[in-house]
């Protein structure tokens, strides 16, 4: 049953990997598109941490 368990989750893998690699129409893929908009995320989580964090500090700040 392990095995049958481990087979099903090689092929699941791999089918997602060939979904997320296959090219479209327009020549790209979805992982080309994560890819060219992983810098603007991590930017966006950036302000989004340091928002919070002076969020945070402004509370902390208010109870003393």
């Amino acid at each position: 049953m392990k095995l049958l368990t481990i087979i099903l989750a090689g092929t699941a893998i791999a089918a997602g990997i060939t979904y997320v690699t296959r090219k479209r129409t327009d020549g790209t893929s979805i992982l080309d598109e994560l890819t060219n908009k992983a810098p603007e995320w991590m930017e966006k989580g950036k302000q989004y941490a340091t928002q919070t964090i002076d969020q945070i500090r402004q509370r902390n700040t208010d109870k003393s």
